[in-house]
């Protein structure tokens, strides 16, 4: 492996290592056992039944956090292979990085930092850190999943500083030193960034598409999306007939994508050429190395735009949206009211244990599924706001 990859890609002979040493695994790498240990984890099951835009009672074909992540995966890879990253970094990191969100997607995370603000608020970047750390149970010798230095870093996308301060302080020069020095993750990590925002648009144009809650007409506003469907009219002019909309949305989406994706190899290569990088970790302080070009930028940001006004605040999604926060705060009401009901019981409540208590029940209704936390809301109320 070593020979194919790029002097600044993450090389897994040259990891920083785990919070816990092991010996490494006679058929694999160190980043090929943090997906497999990824993979085979109760949170990452329970994405299947956590949503994106789309709560899960609302129809089985939309994406779930699960699809999500595997679309992330795929054209990380694809990008990583091209520009002779750690493709299974990327891959890692992609699986992981979703591992903290909460139920119904944004309005659920939104809800719980409301909850959780009086408490130092919910970060779902953070908790996934947390899953991969402490959460998962899974082996007598610690707790989480023991991952990788480098795979940990890619998970903690984002960070508060107050919350970067924190983990340095548990973990001096860890994976939120960056977040206090400025400096960049791995170049693997800012790929998958990148490769998530490319699969959720277009897998939100999609799921948009198939809930009518926006419509081919109205996309022909997007130059990406629009460029894409000329042409494929070009090739195709059968897929005219409206009977065809289905082909023509999936194959405009297809070339969309292969688009982004040849932008970002072109426009990162150049960079990478340019700043030449001696190391993974001399990359580390330079500027982002991977992105679009300054063209794609901007088409990409006037999709992104044309999503939140057409779809993430369309009336329908902005009343299940509602509905859902209604849930995750009475769900929190509930618990910390009567914190023994807790599956893994905390200590009694007291004043300084109030903090404790109150992040169990964050971690608690974080790891909830859709269905799983709309019961609960049934059981718990009488109530039954998502049907």
């Amino acid at each position: 492996m070593t020979a194919i990859l790029a002097p600044y890609a993450c090389d897994p002979q040259n990891t920083r290592g785990r919070r816990f040493a092991e010996v490494s695994a006679p058929t694999r790498t160190d980043f090929q056992r943090d997906r497999d240990r990824i993979v085979h984890s109760s949170a990452f099951r329970r994405l299947v039944y956590k949503t994106q835009v789309f709560l899960n009672h609302e129809g089985d074909l939309f994406r779930t956090r699960l699809t999500h992540s595997l679309e992330v995966a795929q054209l990380g890879r694809s990008i990583a292979r091209a520009l002779h990253l750690n493709e299974d970094l990327v891959e890692a990191i992609a699986l992981a990085h979703d591992l903290g969100h909460t139920p119904f997607g944004h309005a659920g995370q939104d809800a719980l930092n409301a909850c959780m603000a009086p408490f130092g608020g919910f970060e779902h970047n953070l908790q996934s850190l947390r899953v991969v750390d402490v959460l998962e149970t899974r082996y007598p010798q610690f707790d989480g999943l023991n991952l990788t230095f480098e795979t940990r870093e890619g998970v903690l996308k984002h960070c508060s500083r107050a919350n970067a301060q924190a983990l340095n302080a548990q973990e001096p020069g860890g994976v939120a030193q960056r977040f206090l020095d400025r400096t960049q993750p791995s170049i693997e990590a800012q790929l998958c960034n990148l490769a998530d925002e490319i699969a959720y648009n277009a897998h939100d144009i999609d799921d948009g598409v198939r809930s009518g809650l926006i419509t081919l007409a109205q996309l022909q506003e997007v130059p990406l999306f629009d460029e894409q469907r000329r042409a494929t009219l070009a090739q195709y002019p059968q897929l005219e007939d409206a009977s065809q909309g289905r082909r023509l949305l999936y194959e405009t989406i297809r070339r969309m994508l292969s688009e982004q994706v040849y932008d970002v190899i072109a426009a990162s290569s150049a960079a990478l050429q340019a700043a030449a990088p001696a190391s993974a970790d001399a990359a580390r302080w330079l500027s982002p190395l991977i992105g679009f070009s300054e063209a794609m930028r901007e088409k990409s940001q006037v999709l992104k735009s044309f999503l939140l006004r057409n779809l993430y605040r369309h009336p329908q999604v902005m009343h299940t949206t509602g509905q859902a926060q209604q849930v995750i705060a009475d769900l929190f009401a509930a618990y910390m009211d009567a914190p023994q009901t807790l599956p893994a019981r905390p200590t009694p409540l007291t004043a300084q244990a109030e903090l404790s208590v109150a992040r169990q029940v964050a971690d608690y209704i974080a790891g909830m599924t859709d269905r799983f936390a709309s019961r609960e809301h049934a059981r718990l109320t009488g109530q039954q706001l998502l049907a």
